[in-house]
C-alpha cells in the first residue's frame, strides 16, 4: 500500500516522501496517528504543490544567506573590554557579544548560534571567527579585542 508521509517516521522516511508499506501498518498505525495519508490524485497534487513551495522557500533563504555573506565578508569588529593582569579579560567575549556588535555594524539581525566561536575569547588580540550560514557558505569575521581605557574618575577612586 502506498502512503505519503506527513511527518518524519524513524526507519521509514522523511515527511513528503512516498513509501510502500504493509496495509496493516498503514491502516492501523500510520494513518490514525497522522503520520501518513493514502496516495490519491488530490494528495499527490497537494504533495507537488508543497514541494514547489518548499523549493521556492529554500531558494529565498539561500539568496538571503548569500547577500548576508557578502555583507559580512571582510568585516572587522573592534570590541573593548576591561583587563586585569597580563592583559586577561575580566569575563569574556562570547558569540552573543559578537552578534550584538555585528547587528550594530551592518544594521541587520544576526543569529548568535551561527557564530562558530570554539570557546569564549578571554585575552586581548585579533581573532578570525567563522559565521556559518549554509553548509558551503561560511564567511570569516575578524574580531579585534582591545583594552578599555579607564576613565580619570576611576583612577582617582583607587
Amino acid at each position: 500500500m502506498e502512503v505519503i508521509l506527513l511527518k518524519d517516521v524513524p526507519r521509514l522516511g522523511r515527511a513528503g516522501e512516498l513509501r510502500n508499506v504493509a496495509p496493516g501498518y498503514a491502516r492501523n498505525y500510520l494513518v490514525p496517528e497522522g503520520l501518513a495519508t493514502l496516495v490519491t490524485k488530490g494528495a499527490l497534487k497537494q504533495l507537488e504543490l508543497q514541494s514547489q513551495a518548499e523549493a521556492r522557500r529554500q531558494r529565498q533563504l539561500e539568496a538571503e544567506a548569500r547577500e548576508l555573506a557578502a555583507q559580512l565578508e571582510g568585516v572587522t569588529l573592534t570590541l573593548t573590554a576591561k583587563t586585569g593582569e597580563k592583559d586577561r579579560l575580566y569575563g569574556s567575549i562570547t558569540s552573543g557579544d559578537i552578534a550584538d556588535a555585528l547587528e550594530s555594524e551592518i544594521g541587520k539581525s544576526v543569529d548568535r548560534r551561527k557564530i562558530e566561536l570554539e570557546e569564549p575569547i578571554r585575552e586581548l588580540g585579533t581573532y578570525s571567527v567563522p559565521f556559518k550560514l549554509l553548509s558551503d557558505l561560511a564567511p570569516t569575521i575578524v574580531v579585534e579585542v582591545i583594552k578599555k581605557e579607564e576613565e580619570a574618575g576611576e583612577k582617582e577612586a583607587e
